[in-house]
């Protein structure tokens, strides 16, 4: 005998059909707005008032039209018109991420699903309304865009700065402001290295007044930071068993830490601490944005200790070590930010997000100013990676002085005077042309009134006497050298001005118009090109630069443009990623797979090898030159090579030594890629590798 049918599930006779999907409205945790054919909101829950700012009564009655901002409300007019029309599901998650306007004016990022109720009787529709700004991926990636932003305005101010006074009075109130927390204070060592003396502080306590002694015993917070010499996480304050942690944090409500050690040489020098007052406070991405304000903080205060007495070779190699020591993590850094901000400006989410494009744009843009940053230290400490070729220099000055009189002030007559028979320079052509750019602009500046600028270059067999000790016991290239001159008819310098014009950092500027790095960068780029540089000028009279840069020989050819490095990378193309850093990793990994790639990514070079046993079938190897303790990326390569010498090769590194010595060492066919880079950067290297494969 067959079982009847079971019973359709009822709610139980005691309770109310009407009351349970009232109770269920206002306890939704999305927001709820019920909208009727103009618009008008009928019903609004808890959630939605607090979500937008007003009060349930405050929604109701209002139009919906107010919930949108300015910017956006003609376009959202006109689709609420179409969908009016033609009502259909929306649900949540398949659209554009939006943007709602709260009622004090400000704005929130949301989802919306839509359900219309035309087909229950009702002329009405259902918004359900999701705040996205707390969603994981969105929030991480605007608070590593945030801390771009932050890095980038201290680095600015290390380099314009002379002060470091001013430096270190910045850093505390940048890494508040940049992590949101409640407090952070800059310790450095007294000379006897037993008490800590408060340097800079934003909201620190009571007892850590700008000025005061603080012991350096490993049993507190700060002495525990400098004998361990790394950084030092601490979750909760009430659980800390390391050291002692001081009565006042726990009276002040903090529960939540982290300090890193300023380093100086290798040496610990002092600390940077933040607190917060919410436990587990911190994490990777703060620990490293710390990090890097330590590292910029103590290469400057480095900097300022060593400046007075060295001389000008000196400065520069100073400049150099500040360069080393920041290079890697800061280019890492930026790597990681970079990419996963344009990977966040193409998501479908932000796609007509005019506010999040606007945020990441400004973040896309800090990366770049931090990435010239770090490319202008390396060029006036002669540690960036130049590719000399042979340059028409008659083309060269022609190009430059049309370019500059479209730009420079009316009042300035540009001239360009070149034999037909000056012959070709051998130099970096980009690096080249910046050079003279830079001292054009300087004598811009020293012809306020208007004056003359003349460009001339001309053969030169030997150098002059007094420039000829600056190649620093380099023998004279066979070819000779062409003299390319700046000459201009501006206010001249003093001879104390001229005998510090190549100095880094020096500048005769008032603040904010200069950084002293202009002719700094034009010496390191001439010293590194193995030529000389010289300086004239008079007071009244004006100034000429002339630059010596080597003639190619008879073995230095141009080389032809066949444009075949600009076909892109072909789709499917195997590729073996190697590095150590995961964040790095993941975007470059990224990168790759938007570029049709099949990515095998491994850490470390002992990994890549076995990866790369008899079956293998790869046809690029992209590795990072440092990885960690193990296998060098060069290595790798070389032996990888010997195993599949049809295999090509990108090394790639922040490290502008490791790139200048795997220049020297490492065979043609491999390139070099400098971090940060971006993947349209990335597209060229890779399609440059494999252009002679083709």
């Amino acid at each position: 005998m067959t079982a009847p049918p079971a019973p359709h599930p009822t709610l139980p006779s005691t309770i109310d059909e009407h009351s349970v999907f009232r109770s269920l409205f206002a306890a939704n945790p999305d927001a709820l707005i019920v909208a009727d054919a103009r618009g008008l909101i009928v019903l609004a829950n808890p959630a939605a008032a607090e979500l937008l700012g007003y009060s349930v009564a405050e929604l109701v009655g209002l139009n919906v039209d107010a919930l949108v901002p300015d910017v956006t409300r003609p376009r959202h007019a006109a689709y609420r018109a179409g969908y009016a029309r033609h009502p259909r599901p929306r649900p949540m998650g398949t659209e554009m991420a939006l943007v709602a306007k709260r009622c004090d004016g400000s704005e929130v990022m949301v989802e919306i699903a839509l359900s219309p109720l035309q087909n229950h009787g009702l002329p009405l529709v259902v918004a359900a309304i999701r705040g996205i700004g707390a969603y994981p991926r969105v929030k991480q990636a605007l608070q590593r865009a945030r801390y771009g932003e932050h890095l980038a305005q201290l680095g600015r101010l290390a380099v314009d700065s002379r002060d470091p006074q001013v430096l270190l009075e910045e850093v505390p109130a940048i890494a508040a402001q940049a992590l949101q927390v409640d407090q952070a204070v800059v310790f450095l060592l007294e000379a006897d290295r037993l008490r800590f003396r408060v340097a800079s502080a934003v909201g620190a306590l009571g007892s850590e007044e700008v000025g005061s002694g603080v012991a350096n015993r490993p049993d507190t917070p700060q002495g525990f930071v400098l004998a361990e010499e790394q950084p030092v996480i601490v979750e909760d304050y009430r659980a800390e068993r390391r050291f002692e942690v001081p009565g006042a944090y726990l009276d002040a409500g903090l529960a939540s830490g982290l300090a890193v050690p300023l380093m100086d040489r290798g040496k610990a020098i002092g600390a940077l601490e933040v607190r917060a007052r919410e436990a587990r406070r911190f994490g990777d991405d703060e620990l490293r944005f710390l990090q890097s304000l330590s590292n910029l903080l103590s290469t400057r205060l480095q900097r300022a200790q060593s400046e007075e007495a060295l001389n000008h070779a000196q400065r520069l190699e100073s400049v150099g070590q500040l360069t080393g020591g920041i290079a890697h993590d800061f280019n890492n850094l930026l790597t990681v930010i970079q990419g996963n901000l344009q990977v966040l400006e193409e998501l479908p989410e932000l796609a007509d997000h005019a506010w999040g494009q606007q945020l990441v744009g400004a973040a896309t843009r800090a990366t770049k100013r931090g990435a010239e940053l770090t490319g202008k230290l390396l060029a006036f400490s002669r540690r960036q990676v130049l590719q000399p070729t042979p340059v028409d220099v008659s083309r060269l000055l022609h190009s430059l002085a049309d370019m500059l009189r479209r730009t420079l002030d009316q009042r300035i007559r540009i001239d360009v005077e070149v034999p037909a028979d000056c012959p070709a320079a051998l130099a970096d052509p980009g690096q080249l042309e910046a050079a003279l750019l830079n001292i054009a602009i300087n004598a811009r500046d020293a012809m306020p009134e208007g004056g003359h600028l003349r460009f001339q270059a001309t053969p030169c067999a030997v150098l002059p006497r007094e420039v000829s000790d600056e190649l620093e016991g380099q023998a004279a290239p066979d070819a000779g050298f062409v003299a390319i001159s700046i000459v201009d008819t501006g206010s001249g310098m003093p001879d104390e001005v001229k005998e510090r014009a190549f100095e880094p950092f020096f500048t005769t500027k008032e603040a904010g118009r200069g950084t002293g790095l202009g002719l700094s960068t034009v010496y390191g780029f001439v010293k590194q090109s193995k030529g000389a540089i010289a300086i004239d000028s008079r007071l009244g009279v004006g100034t000429a630069l002339t630059l010596y840069i080597p003639r190619p020989g008879k073995d230095e050819a141009p080389v032809a443009d066949d444009g075949s490095a600009g076909q892109g990378v072909p789709e499917g193309l195997a590729v073996l990623l190697v590095e150590d850093e995961p964040e790095v990793r993941a975007v470059v990994s990224t990168f790759l797979q938007t570029l049709g790639c099949k990515v095998t990514a491994v850490s470390s070079g002992e990994q890549a090898l076995l990866a790369l046993g008899p079956e293998a079938r790869y046809d690029l190897l992209l590795t990072d030159i440092a990885l960690g303790p193990g296998m060098r990326g060069t290595e790798l390569a070389r032996q990888a090579q010997e195993r599949w010498p049809a295999l090509a090769v990108l090394l790639m590194s922040g490290f502008s030594s490791e790139l200048l010595e795997a220049d020297r060492n490492a065979p043609p066919s491999w390139d070099l890629l400098r971090k940060p880079y971006s993947r349209d950067e990335l597209t060229r290297a890779i399609a440059g590798v494999l252009a002679p494969r083709s």
